[in-house]
Order: C-alpha cells, then structure tokens, then sequence
C-alpha cells in the first residue's frame, strides 16, 4: 500500500501542536475546558503588619511556616489591603468594588445588616458559576440580617446569600458581641431554652460590665472594651443568654483550624474556594495554652506564632489530601498593626526590637503606609516560581485576576486582570491605586502617593499611631522615602497637582475635608 506522507505529516503536526498547546495552558495557568480550575484557599489574617513575617524582614517573631510557604511562591513588596480597617478591605476583596463607593462599608457592630446587597457579584457567586464549592471559615464582619436579629432562628441573609455553599463564622470581631459561632446561619450549640438577646445601646439588666464588675475580669480593658463580659474579657455591646453557645476564646484557632481542614477533606474530589479568615493577632489576644510564651512577647507574639502553626497544619492537610498541587494560595492581611487596640496585654510593653510595620510610617486607621501596605504572597506548587516582585497589586484585583483563571468573563467594578501578575508571569501590577482609612481617601500612583488635606488629629492617642491627617497636601517619593519622612507638595508642584487631577477623576471631589490649597 502507497503511503500517504502528506496525510501523516499534517497528523504529527497536529499533535504538536495539540500538545504545546497543552504545555502552554498549563505554563500560564489557564483553565482548559476540558478540565477543572485549581482550588484556590485565600488566608486572611487580621490586623498583621508589614513587618511581622521573617520573610518580610521580622527578625524578633519566628513564622517558619507562612516563610516557608512564601519563599515557595511570589512575594509582594507592594501588596496593599483596600482600606486601613477591616469592614472595608472584606468588602473590597469579595466584591473587587472599593469600599469608598458603598457608604455602610464601615467598622460594623455585631448587630449591623448585611452590607454587601443579595444581588451583588461576588467573588463566591463567579465561582459557583464555574462549578466551584465555596466556603468562608473564620471572621466574617460585613454584617448579618437587615439590622434586627433574632439570635436563636436562622440568621439570614449572611454568606450563604451572596455565594458562599458552606459557612462557619464569628459575626464581626471577637472583641464584639455575640461571641457565639454561626454555621449556616445557625448559632452553634445554641439551647432554646436560653435565649441570646444583644444589643448595642443598652445592658440587661443585672448582667455584669468591664465598667462595673473589674473584679471579674482576667484582661483588663484600656478603652472602649467594658460592656458585657464573656469569659473574664469585657466586650463591646452587651449580650445575655447563650450559655452553651459561648465560645472558648483560647480555642478559637482550633475551632476554625479544624473547621477548615473538614472543608478541604469533604470538597477535595471537586474544586472548591476557600476563604479562611483567620482572628489574629487581632484583640483580645489569647493564645491556647500550648502557644503561651512562645513569642517572648506576651499574647501579641504569642498569637501569631499561633496563626503561623495554623497556616502550617492547613498546609498539611491539603498536602494529605492529595490537593496542593493543583491549589492556588493567596495570603495577606486586611490592613496594617496596631499594638494597643483595647486591652491591657503587654502589646507594647514587650514588642522590644520587633517592628510590626517594617520601615513604614503610620499602622492601622492611618492612611501612611503602614495602614494599607501589607504581607501578601501567592503560592502554587509547580506553577508559580519562587521568586519576590515589586509590582502594584491591590486585593482588589483577586476577584477578576480569579475570573481569568477559570474562564469567566465576570469582574469586579474596580478590580484589575493581573493575573500573569499573580502567577509571576509579569512584572507589571496596575498603575495606580485609592486607598482609605476611616471614610479618608489617599492616592498612589508609580512610585507617588498624595494625601489630601484632612481635618482631624494628626495622631489617635489611644493606639498610639499617626493617622496622616494635615491641613496642607503630602506628597512622597515611596522608591527613594519609604518611610514617608519628606514631605515633596511644596517642592514638587507640578507632580502634585498631576497626582490630584488623576485622583480626582477616580474619587470625584467628596472626599474634601477643608478648603484646598491653591496651586501654584
């Protein structure tokens, strides 16, 4: 029989091809659309600074498992939270939206309605779309009902309505009542017979306060923290009832740790998402047992040594299960440090030589740096390369970054494609970011960041942290002034006044606080 070399070369070309093709998917990261996406676990740790891992430059704290985790993947030195407080950066990174633009994106009390509308896209809603089983372990904090609770019936609407198939949380802070768990919007281990009621405005009467009671106290309160009292700690709000659904503060990490691992057991044989949201080192700091002392640097140290183990034995888990290789990790925190947020602890007392923000300037509610610039890494074992990059990159960008892994034509109002970005394809993150801090909006753009004028103090003398409050312009060079130490609006006119009108076509004029200083 004649052979047929033309037919034969054209069929080996087409599996060459078939094959690059294959190779080149895989290179990228992409999805094929004949197999699944990745699972993808964002940990979100809680108030964690700059400066706090070995990895970005912590040499007093030892964290050898997300150091090791991070030296195994991209490291971002320019990886920013959305805002300087927690409600906002959580509405930001589910929604890709900035929290500047929905009003109620504020610090929440426990009693607070949901703030991110039924309808609205988010990043668990694209996913299912994608055939992914999601679920949120950990703080939650964007608010639950339509403002008028009943703790003892279904809490609805909550994650389980904007996307999330599985869900297991603390309703805001555990500084803030209730101080119960909700699992699919019931509250754990709850007896009918003891109701809960809370409130925010008002006691119960005949139940204990911080204010009233010290003398039941195991950690004292230094402001703001001396409502009821849940296990020898004052809280915010007052609450009553519940007394088999209260949770043991020193076991919350297991709780969620064990929580987290069941969701990776149970959802292993399909792609699943992930949102663990860890409560360090966030106050009141309380270590179990086993991490007491451990730091050298009281209960602050000692909970983050604790958040470390946690990301470790998650790390196992997926390893276990047969699942980290194909898991994409992202890992950062909701906004900058703060040493004394409430409690008497030895925060500050026994920080020593560490710096919690690295060789930024500000820390938690501040719009300098240190408010918004936070630890942020990805990881995915044999794709992503290990390497550090230096691009902009916001949380803001996850939700369509997402998207474009696994084939969805979704995103956020405000979030960025920068996917390569992620994966270390690229060094190029976006160009410019707006940043917030309590209602208060700042700029970055290239290696610039402008802050408006505000009124207000320019230091909260609770927390001990600049704000970055002044009545004139601050303009800073971050390549060459890190540490924000130069203020360049009088010297730089014409970079200011570049930098305000880009601004402003994002922000609109609302943001003004006090009457702006003429350019000239």
């Amino acid at each position: 029989m004649k052979r047929n070399f033309k037919f034969e070369f054209l069929l080996c070309l087409m599996v060459l091809l078939t094959i690059n093709s294959c190779k080149t998917d895989k290179e990228k990261g992409e999805v094929s659309d004949d197999k699944a996406g990745p699972n993808i676990v964002i940990i979100y740790a809680d108030d964690l600074g700059y400066g706090e891992l070995g990895v970005y430059g912590a040499t007093e704290l030892k964290t050898p498992n997300l150091d090791r985790l991070a030296n195994g993947g991209l490291r971002f030195t320019n990886g920013y939270a959305s805002s300087a407080t927690c409600t906002p950066s959580r509405y930001a990174l589910l929604t890709g939206v900035y929290p500047w633009r929905n009003k109620r994106a504020k610090i929440l009390p426990g009693t607070a309605p949901l703030i991110i509308d039924t309808a609205q896209l988010t990043l668990p809603k694209m996913l299912k779309k994608k055939g992914y089983h999601t679920g949120i372990v950990g703080k939650w904090h964007l608010g639950l009902g339509d403002g008028n609770v009943d703790w003892n019936k279904r809490i609805a609407p909550g994650p389980n309505e904007v996307g999330f198939d599985y869900s297991n949380i603390l309703a805001a802070t555990q500084d803030r009542v209730p101080t119960v768990y909700i699992e699919n919007g019931h509250v754990v281990n709850l007896d009918p017979n003891d109701p809960i009621e809370v409130d925010y405005q008002k006691n119960f009467k005949g139940e204990p306060t911080g204010l009233d009671n010290p003398e039941m106290l195991k950690m004292k309160w230094h402001h703001g923290h001396n409502n009821s009292i849940v296990n020898g700690i004052p809280r915010i709000g007052f609450m009553k009832g519940g007394a088999a659904a209260l949770w043991v503060d020193e076991d919350m990490a297991d709780y969620f740790l064990n929580e987290a691992q069941q969701y990776v057991r149970a959802q292993k044989e399909q792609p699943f998402f992930l949102y663990y949201a860890l409560q360090q080192p966030h106050v009141p700091r309380t270590p179990h047992p086993r991490f007491v002392g451990s730091s050298g640097m009281g209960p602050r140290g000692d909970v983050i040594v604790e958040a470390d183990w946690v990301v470790g034995e998650l790390i196992k888990t997926l390893e276990t299960e047969g699942v980290l290789d194909n898991t994409l990790i992202i890992f950062s925190s909701d906004n900058g440090p703060v040493l004394n947020d409430g409690y008497y602890d030895d925060a500050v007392e026994k920080v020593g030589n560490h710096q919690p923000k690295g060789p930024l300037r500000g820390g938690k509610y501040s719009l300098f740096e240190a408010g918004t610039r936070v630890p942020f890494f990805t990881y995915w074992k044999g794709t992503i390369k290990p390497g550090t990059s230096d691009a902009l990159v916001s949380q803001l960008d996850i939700f369509s970054s997402i998207a474009s892994l696994v084939g969805s034509d979704l995103e956020g109002e405000d979030s960025k494609d920068i996917l390569n970005t992620f994966l270390g394809k690229s060094d190029m993150g976006r160009d410019e970011l707006v940043l917030e801090a309590t209602s208060r909006t700042a700029y970055r753009k290239g290696d610039w960041v402008m802050i408006p004028p505000y009124d207000g103090p320019a230091k909260n003398m609770q927390v001990d942290i600049e704000l970055g409050n002044d009545k004139e312009y601050q303009l800073y060079d971050l390549k060459n002034d890190i540490g924000q130490e130069i203020n360049l609006a009088h010297s730089n006119p014409d970079k200011l006044e570049e930098m305000i009108k880009a601004f402003e076509q994002i922000r609109g004029e609302g943001y003004k606080k006090v009457e702006q200083l003429e350019l000239k």
